[in-house]
């Protein structure tokens, strides 16, 4: 071990003393010796590693590297105004449908988060002891909602937020994965009848889809009782359902070869359990995969089967009355790895235009391809893009009680039934963004530039700006006492301004203003713009903006 190394390894073993003295509640005096003896250690390694010993720089000294956390980024104003766009589109529905909004912490307590997210909860970022409490970022929206109508009693709620989430992933910036990103939820909790509130949810998600104009889009869904009652017909042992569970949900992106390799090589699974798996979870389609699920007596003698197949019926009657079925594909490798979902689940993916919902979505390039001379779609192709999803989550609200906490974490009874749908809106905005060519997005809201003509009038310019304002028309105008008519012009043309009011000297005198269209090429009397009196200006601009 070299010098440096030994000096980091005693710098790392000092720090966990000062931390365990902490923890322990130790003398402050004490603590103070041991935290001199940290910065003596780590001046030491500075030197070590070449740093002049006369040049008592402090890490506040170094240069700093300008540059966003791994998984983060900036947004500027044209993507933001993108941004807005989209949430503002995704609240219109949400609200449509009767949901207000709440607003929960940007972190919680960490027994509140573990024990909810499967084999991902590895991904949660843990914050360093504060005061006493151990906290993490939240991983998602849902569990914090299940904690706050837990903690406020409530019976019933319509709810929607918009929010960042942390997730200790491997960032994809592309493909709109990342560490800190925004969630769109809709959750209605309430003790309702069976696969009202979950067919609505659907309705919810192919209205925001559709009017988001994201493309063709398949909303796969699946029933965690239907799924339980294959594993356990199949002879999965109770302790390895939510592995297997994990497994299966990656049939979207892997051929069933690798995710049966998985299942045997890595947990565990015999081969003949995990071909017996295989008989049911390759198997979608439409309404009509009830009968077929009907004609497995193996699969119908357990009352969790039953009870899930009874739930999709109704689903599937529900959905056709809210006219979605064209989007919804019954998949039954779909399971959503998040450990507290108990009925309908579901997940909305981008398609090939020319592909039926109900079929396997190959993308544009390997849309014919098989594998290996059998008629099998290559699963590898399977998915576009995964941009929304959610289910039915009954036992959550319950696992906050505090009686229950300790005793019976698993237990819905005495909870607050719920179901919800999540939209990813990264991967949404990068789909959206990519359509739209970058110099022609509008970044901010301004409606009228207002222009003088030869004089400054600045004077004027900040009255008439003024007198919009009051009226509510966003208006901007040059912060210059003297500025450049062709600068002011090309304001207009770069910042997609559609409408000028010009003054000069003459229109000032006479009480006139001049009202120009910014974006359009006029001919005859409206080429240099029409002339109004100054009274007139606001209520002939607001015709115009109607128009426009």
């Amino acid at each position: 071990m070299s010098g440096a190394e030994e000096l980091r390894q005693q710098i790392d073993d000092q720090a966990k003393v000062i931390s365990e003295l902490k923890k322990s509640g130790g003398d402050k005096n004490i603590i103070k010796e041991q935290a001199m003896l940290l910065l003596d250690l780590k001046e030491k390694l500075r030197i070590a590693n070449g740093g002049d010993p006369n040049d008592k720089k402090t890490e506040s000294s170094k240069p700093i590297t300008l540059k966003t956390p791994k998984g983060t980024k900036d947004y500027g104003s044209k993507e933001m105004s993108v941004r807005s766009d989209i949430f503002n589109t995704i609240i219109k529905v949400f609200e449509k449908h009767g949901a207000v909004t709440i607003d929960t912490p940007v972190f919680e307590l960490k027994e509140i988060l573990t024990g909810n997210y499967g084999e991902d909860s590895k991904l949660i970022y843990d914050l360093k002891d504060q005061g006493g409490e151990e906290c993490s970022l939240r991983y998602d929206l849902t569990v914090p909602f299940a904690r706050h109508v837990a903690m406020n009693k409530i019976s019933n709620i319509k709810r929607y937020q918009i929010a960042k989430v942390y997730r200790r992933d491997q960032p994809a910036m592309t493909k709109g994965r990342m560490r800190e990103f925004y969630q769109c939820d809709y959750d209605i909790a309430g003790a309702y009848d069976p696969m009202i509130p979950d067919a609505e949810c659907i309705k919810v998600a192919v209205d925001v889809l559709t009017q988001l104009d994201v493309g063709a889009f398949v909303v796969k869904i699946n029933h965690r009782k239907i799924l339980d009652a294959i594993f356990e017909v199949s002879g999965v042992p109770e302790a390895k359902v939510r592995s297997i569970s994990s497994a299966v949900d990656k049939l979207d992106k892997l051929p069933w070869s690798d995710v049966k390799k998985e299942m045997v090589d890595d947990k565990g699974l015999s081969e003949e359990v995990a071909d017996k798996i295989g008989e049911y979870v390759l198997l979608k389609g439409g309404e009509e995969l009830l009968a077929t699920l009907r004609s497995m007596p193996e699969l119908m003698a357990s009352k969790k089967a039953q009870e899930g197949v009874s739930d999709m019926a109704l689903f599937f009657k529900y959905a056709r009355i809210f006219k979605v079925l064209d989007h919804v594909s019954f998949d039954m490798s779909l399971a959503r790895g998040l450990d507290y979902y108990t009925g309908i689940i579901y997940e909305a993916v981008l398609v090939e235009e020319n592909v039926r919902p109900t079929q396997a979505q190959p993308t544009a390039t390997k849309a014919n391809e098989v594998k290996d001379g059998n008629q099998e779609i290559d699963e590898t192709q399977v998915r576009v893009g995964s941009i929304a999803g959610g289910g039915r989550y009954d036992g959550l609200v319950g696992r906050f009680s505090t009686s229950k906490r300790a005793k019976d974490k698993d237990s819905s009874k005495g909870s607050v039934p719920c179901v919800g749908i999540s939209f990813g809106v990264e991967r949404i905005f990068s789909i959206i963004l990519n359509r739209r060519q970058a110099a022609a997005i509008k970044a901010n809201r301004t409606k009228v530039y207002v222009i003088s003509i030869g004089d400054s009038l600045l004077e004027e310019r900040m009255a008439i700006a003024s007198e919009l304002w009051d009226n509510d028309v966003p208006t901007e105008f040059m912060y210059k006492v003297k500025p450049n008519f062709k600068r002011q012009m090309d304001n207009c043309d770069n910042e997609f301004i559609p409408w000028g009011v010009l003054i000069g000297s003459d229109e000032v005198q006479q009480g006139l203003v001049r009202i120009k269209n910014m974006l359009v090429k006029t001919e005859g009397e409206e080429k240099d713009g029409v002339t109004v009196k100054r009274a007139d200006m606001v209520a002939e601009l607001k015709k115009r903006l109607q128009m426009h």
